[in-house]
């Protein structure tokens, strides 16, 4: 047993100091990044945003409505092959803008031959796993490169930097970081594992680089200031569950209560997806995940608005014309209050 001393903080625990500036309008922040994979080779371009892979965020109508921003999307497991052709032959030029994700068994790697061999022109591929940490995600991630040299892959999930270093040097582009910080996300609970997510992504972030390799921080992102933390923290691309849910493209059912519209939102360990997509819980194992009942939020263009109106804003506060200039421009003091709640109850919706 061993208890180390150093101090992990999280998103709420800081607060970016401003910075002189000689930006004068929002408008002069570049957002969209290039981004040259050391594994595949190949160039990805856009708005290093990404929707999760979770059954209500990362759709296909998601998809076709983050493309028109540059914004990627991870789409989840769960579409069929024939899903997969249709919405391909139906647009071909957002493809770029997508990643196909499987998860740790061989039908899986199966699905996936399958897909790319009938759409090609998909260049990106994640794996997802709950536990990097495990063998047999090593082993996933060898095959998937040895059989797809030519693809991006991105793959977690991880929190240090040993780890990160070894998928990078094990064909993996871009390492998805993150345990147990997400909204609906219950494995600290449930297993008191993890590492506070901010910590996390300046720790993986430093040792991907230093490789020549990239990071996605998925998971902890509450509010929009959250995610310019993340990319002050040196994350390459920034994954959101949470906060791209409850919208028109999320495919939920609406749910009317007290006159008012709700959606569903749940975690893809949580009981509720597990039963849904695989029947039951299996007795080996228990819920990590919940779900959540959230006001339903229209089309996502007008979070996506804020979302990067937010960033920009962030921007202008400490110099960054471009959002890779970010990290560089960033310096975090430790906080114990971020914003004042007083009025938090009286809000008008």
């Amino acid at each position: 047993m061993l208890i180390e001393e150093q101090e992990y903080l999280d998103f709420d625990n800081v607060l970016i100091k401003p910075k002189r500036s000689t930006l004068n309008s929002r408008k002069n922040v570049t957002l969209t990044r290039t981004f040259n994979t050391k594994n595949s080779k190949l160039e990805v371009e856009g708005i290093p945003i990404i929707a999760a892979n979770m059954d209500s965020v990362g759709t296909f109508e998601m998809a076709k409505s983050l493309a028109q921003f540059q914004i990627f999307t991870a789409i989840h497991k769960f579409y069929e092959i024939e899903e997969w052709e249709n919405f391909a032959k139906e647009n071909p030029e957002i493809l770029k803008y997508v990643f196909v994700t499987i998860g740790s068994s061989d039908t899986e790697i199966e699905k996936l031959q399958n897909i790319l061999q009938k759409i090609p022109e998909i260049r990106m591929i994640c794996v997802d796993i709950a536990n990097g940490y495990s063998e047999h995600f090593l082993n996933q991630v060898k095959k998937v490169r040895a059989l797809f040299p030519d693809k991006v892959l991105m793959a977690g999930n991880v929190v240090t930097y040993e780890i990160t270093e070894e998928l990078i040097l094990s064909g993996v582009d871009i390492v998805k970081i993150g345990i147990g910080p997400g909204s609906v996300c219950t494995t600290r609970k449930m297993t008191g594992v993890g590492v506070p997510q901010l910590s996390a992504t300046i720790e993986c972030a430093d040792a991907a680089h230093g490789l020549g390799g990239l990071v996605c921080t998925d998971g902890g992102c509450v509010n929009v200031g959250d995610i310019s933390k993340a990319f002050g923290a040196g994350a390459d691309f920034v994954m959101l569950g949470g906060m791209l849910s409850a919208h028109k493209e999320s495919n939920g059912e609406i749910i009317f209560r007290n006159g008012e519209q709700f959606m569903a939102f749940y975690g893809m360990s949580s009981s509720k997806s597990m039963k849904k997509h695989y029947g039951k819980v299996n007795d080996y194992r228990a819920s990590e995940g919940k779900e959540v009942l959230l006001p339903y939020r229209g089309e996502v263009k007008h979070t996506v608005q804020e979302i990067l109106g937010g960033i920009r804003s962030t921007c202008t506060y400490v110099g960054a014309d471009k959002l890779k200039h970010l990290p560089k421009r960033t310096t975090f003091i430790k906080v114990s209050r971020q914003i004042n709640t007083v009025y938090n109850n009286f809000e008008r919706t």
